[in-house]
């Protein structure tokens, strides 16, 4: 409750009525701040090479 009524500023209202996964989106980290996979270092490097003469 202090987590959504304080860190989220959610109204009582708003808090009571959400479901638990709600709740668990609204603290869940953002794909965008997660650090990239291998597989998608490997995909960045192939589409832009360091070693292409301009």
């Amino acid at each position: 409750m202090k987590a959504g009524l304080g860190l989220l500023r959610l109204t009582p209202s708003a808090f009571w009525a959400m479901t638990l996964r709600e709740l668990n989106a609204a603290f869940a980290r953002p794909r965008a701040l997660l650090a990239p996979t291998r597989s998608e270092i490997e995909q960045l490097m192939r589409m832009f090479p360091d070693d292409v003469e301009q």
